[in-house]
């Protein structure tokens, strides 16, 4: 990938669950592997987790490192993970159709807004990013604590 996901960014999602990718992630994309995304339910949060091509693989890499797969937990694990994903394709407009399952799994309304995270974007119900995640003094604590190290 030859680029990161940054900022936040507030999109509209018509009644068929078809939202605009951002311009500034399109370009993003374009650059890489084109317009193939992988989307799952993030596992700790409402939210969902598009992945382009190149960080899905490094993603399952990463698991497939740490995890044995002749440890039933571990498989089970791989599977839930895997089975949980959808492939996306952008339409020549931009547009990602989100599907229903996932539409009522995070509970997205049509104000939904994209939020950049590295080598993946997220996409939040717009609501529940009206306030910030942490507020201040939780923030900067965790920064001390995380980042001191």
């Amino acid at each position: 990938m030859t680029g990161r996901f940054t900022g936040s960014i507030d999109a509209k999602m018509d009644v068929k669950g078809r939202v605009f990718v951002p311009a500034a992630f399109r370009k993003i994309l374009q650059k890489g592997e084109g317009e193939h995304l992988m989307m799952r339910k993030d596992i700790y949060q409402e939210c969902l987790v598009l992945y382009p091509k190149q960080s899905w693989e490094a993603e399952l890499n990463r698991l497939r490192e740490k995890l044995n797969r002749y440890n039933e937990e571990h498989q089970q694990f791989y599977r839930q993970f895997v089975m949980d994903s959808e492939v996306l394709e952008m339409d020549s407009n931009g547009r990602i159709l989100i599907p229903k399952r996932y539409l009522q799994k995070i509970n997205l309304s049509k104000e939904v807004r994209f939020l950049g995270m590295d080598d993946v974007f997220e996409i939040w119900d717009r609501n529940k990013l009206e306030k910030p995640l942490l507020d201040s003094e939780t923030f900067k604590e965790s920064a001390a604590r995380l980042l001191s190290r």
